[in-house]
């Protein structure tokens, strides 16, 4: 694997849509399969309360290096029959800028297990994909990664400067620290996590991953590549079409008829800029096809990136209702997935796909109570005596402003939190009787989804996906 490079990297899609059967699939033919790192505490947690089927995740847990700390995982969230539908799963400990040791073991274990199963009987590359937004999660879920042997780590949604460091510092053993963007600091605030104190002498040697920087612009890739510190291994550069959290506009925003930002020529990175710096990188959003895939190798990539064309295969974690309904929508040729600026709760417009019944539809979003539980996207802000608060645009708007926040900036937010974990099975129960409902994320480029649907129109595997991309172009 030194010195050879995948061509198709499966992206890192949601909360679990690119799971560990997909990205294995994926490995298991050379190419690089990506798990999606972001909530595989709660994956974790919520997978044991449904009963764990197939034994999947015991058999990870049982091949993790400190068994005490795995069997604490298993005798909190376990249930052997499976909660049953009307019983809210249990919270698991959110993660803060000094968190929990509860909370630093679910981490750990979620990220291990994810990559184990997908690393499980074969040498094909396996990564994982973080969002630098999530900084507080970063240094457990990248430890528990490397623990399971991940190949690569790949980081978008902001300027992920720390992460070599990052993955260094815990290869050799030290202490991992990250630094926590905290709104009206007056200090700085640093996340941290030691491999040592929380494994003892149960901590193996570890191998660094290789770091693939996501980036929209050449420029950020030049800022990266100038420095060995802060300097990734290579790049994935992703155009604003592509699927779930995007860069926004250059500039002031300006938003099209349908409220969507509205890009320029300012917003396409100069590939021929990036190769001279002379690391290798791939190209994302819009390269879902033979014949793009043949223009990025002839832009000098290593390869491209593809999210929607596996996103709605069969081995994603897409629920199969959602999966049917994008199909549907998708032969039909009216599936309308839209650049909402104001989606998320973080500052990056967030791609929406048109589906009734999600929280795309504004009866369905207007319906559901405001609140923030899971709080991975929510913003640490320093108080007026320097302590840590958080707050999140998508909780209830009163408690929102008594933060400091502006009532304006939760207009329109929705709990992609929730919403993520829905698309995938794992929405909660609310005792009040609401079900979390979805908020489908894929790409706007649909030629490839529609071609494999010509010819697979009773849906496709990874490996049917990957054949057809692969296909040599005349």
């Amino acid at each position: 694997m030194a010195d050879q490079h995948p061509v198709v990297i499966q992206g890192g899609m949601g909360v679990n849509v690119s799971t560990w059967p997909l990205a294995r699939a994926v490995a298991q033919r050379g190419q690089l399969g990506v798990v999606s790192g972001t909530a595989l505490d709660a994956v974790l947690s919520r997978g044991l309360q449904d009963g764990d089927p197939g034994r999947h995740l015991r058999r990870a847990l049982a091949a993790f290096p400190d068994p005490e700390m795995a069997s604490r995982a298993v005798s909190r969230y376990f249930i052997p029959a499976g909660r049953t539908p009307e019983t809210p799963y249990r919270p698991n400990p959110t993660l803060t800028v000094t968190p929990t040791r509860a909370a630093l073991e679910l981490a750990v274990l979620g990220n291990f297990v994810h990559v184990w199963l997908a690393k499980e009987g074969h040498d094909g590359p396996v990564g994982i994909n973080f969002l630098e937004k999530i900084q507080m999660a970063t240094p457990s879920a990248a430890l528990g990664a490397m623990l399971a042997g991940v190949d690569y780590v790949l980081m978008g949604a902001g300027i992920p400067r720390e992460i070599p460091q990052l993955l260094t510092d815990l290869a050799a053993g030290r202490p991992g620290r990250l630094t926590v963007e905290v709104h009206d600091a007056t200090r700085t605030h640093t996340t941290t996590i030691e491999p040592a104190a929380l494994l003892g002498a149960h901590l193996p040697a570890l191998n660094r991953p290789r770091f693939l920087a996501i980036v929209s612009l050449h420029s950020l890739a030049g800022y990266l590549a100038r420095d060995e510190a802060i300097r990734p291994d290579g790049f994935v550069v992703e155009g604003p079409i592509a699927g779930g959290h995007s860069a926004p506009p250059r500039g002031p925003l300006t938003l099209d008829e349908a409220g969507q930002p509205v890009y320029s020529a300012r917003d396409d990175a100069n590939l021929g800029a990036i190769a001279k710096l002379g690391l290798p990188f791939w190209l994302a959003g819009g390269y879902g096809t033979p014949e793009r895939l043949t223009d990025a190798l002839a832009a000098g990539a290593a390869g491209v990136q593809c999210g929607t064309l596996f996103a709605l295969c069969r081995e994603s974690g897409l629920t199969p209702q959602l999966r049917r309904q994008v199909l549907t929508e998708l032969a039909a040729g009216t599936l309308v997935v839209r650049n909402d600026p104001r989606a998320s709760p973080t500052a990056f417009p967030f791609k929406v796909a048109a589906l009734p019944g999600t929280l795309s539809d504004e009866k369905t979003y207007a319906a559901r109570p405001r609140l923030c539980d899971l709080s991975y996207l929510r913003e640490p802000f320093e108080r007026a005596d320097g302590s840590v608060g958080y707050r999140c645009a998508a909780e209830p708007v009163d408690a929102y402003v008594r933060k400091g926040g502006t009532a304006t900036a939760t207009e329109g937010r929705k709990c992609l939190c929730n919403a993520l974990t829905a698309n995938v099975g794992l929405g909660q129960h609310r005792r009040e009787g609401y079900d979390e409902v979805a908020a489908v994320t894929i790409g706007q480029d649909l030629d490839g989804a529609r071609h494999l649907l010509e010819s697979h129109p009773h849906g496709w595997t990874a490996t049917e996906a990957l054949d057809w991309l692969l296909t040599p172009v005349p």
